[in-house]
């Protein structure tokens, strides 16, 4: 392991923080602008569109209180790991200039819904994006699927591609971070949190001899159900999605969860607009950074 890598690993493991969501990807990036103050008449086509997500990814890249000290990771999309930030490469300009370790988002998108869940698209070209990963100074990997119900053969299913996918991402040199969503709005979201966390444990005991893995889960309806997987020898982190929670909401539920640090996208940017001055820009983003770190310290 080199020694880049190794100080990546020490910090995604044992560092106070949270991981910054900036994956949002075809689908979701119409929104995301919105919410940011950019109305889809700002562009005319998709090449378009993703020029402005990219700038508003930068200028929260470059925030002043965007750093290592509460950020400890980042995810980004696949366009957004092969642009630059001022000449440099987006990774390579998270770790040196900010001390950010960078992740990549892997999935491309999400299958029709069978037994109540939502399994990852086939994912033929994998191998070829992990290798540019590694060579963009890549540390780890996201990949997301989704649970609508607690279907024991589809929550079954889809932890099983989530491991499959996770060993070919471990093959590479990688850190996959592992997303079977729970939507928070289902009527029997408890059930299937437990059905997930049975189906993890028995996955994580197949794991290689020395491999980990890190877990991104929806907030608990149960506070501290998850500890179990906090405290498991092959998981090096278990980070928190929002998933539509505001962040209030968020930062009060993830607060219960101990040793859970969040990995938050819309209610990290939440309140961020494109019409702020940059002053304006830092200040709500410092807030919404502490307020995020605060509920993710070690407890």
């Amino acid at each position: 392991m080199s020694e880049r890598i190794a100080a990546m690993a020490a910090q995604a493991a044992n560092k106070d923080g949270f991981i910054a969501a900036l994956d949002q990807s075809g689908g979701s990036t119409p929104k995301a602008l919105k919410l940011y103050g950019v109305d889809e008449s700002a562009w005319s086509n998709e090449a378009g569109m993703f020029d402005l997500i990219h700038a508003m990814r930068a200028r929260i890249i470059k925030s002043p209180a965007f750093t290592g000290d509460k950020v400890m990771g980042a995810i980004l999309f696949e366009q957004t790991m092969d642009r630059d930030i001022d000449g440099t490469p987006t990774a390579q300009y998270l770790w040196e200039k900010r001390g950010v370790v960078p992740f990549l988002k892997i999935d491309q998108g999400l299958q029709e819904a069978k037994d109540g869940v939502r399994l990852m698209k086939p994912m033929p070209n994998l191998d070829a994006l992990l290798s540019r990963a590694v060579a963009k100074g890549i540390f780890g990997t996201k990949e997301r699927s989704v649970i609508d119900a607690a279907n024991p053969a589809g929550i079954a299913a889809i932890v099983a591609q989530q491991f499959e996918v996770g060993r070919q991402v471990l093959a590479h040199g990688l850190m996959p971070i592992l997303e079977p969503e729970v939507t928070i709005s289902i009527p029997d979201k408890a059930e299937a949190e437990a059905l997930l966390l049975a189906e993890i444990l028995k996955h994580l005991d197949t794991l290689p001899a020395g491999k980990q893995v890190m877990l991104k889960l929806t907030l608990p309806t149960r506070a501290n159900l998850y500890k179990p997987l906090v405290d498991h020898p092959r998981v090096m982190r278990v980070v928190a999605l929002s998933g539509g929670y505001t962040r209030a909401e968020a930062n009060a539920k993830l607060a219960e969860n101990d040793g859970v640090i969040a990995s938050f996208s819309r209610a990290l940017t939440e309140g961020l607009s494109a019409q702020q001055s940059d002053a304006e820009f830092d200040a709500v983003l410092a807030g919404a950074i502490d307020s995020i770190f605060e509920a993710s310290r070690a407890k």
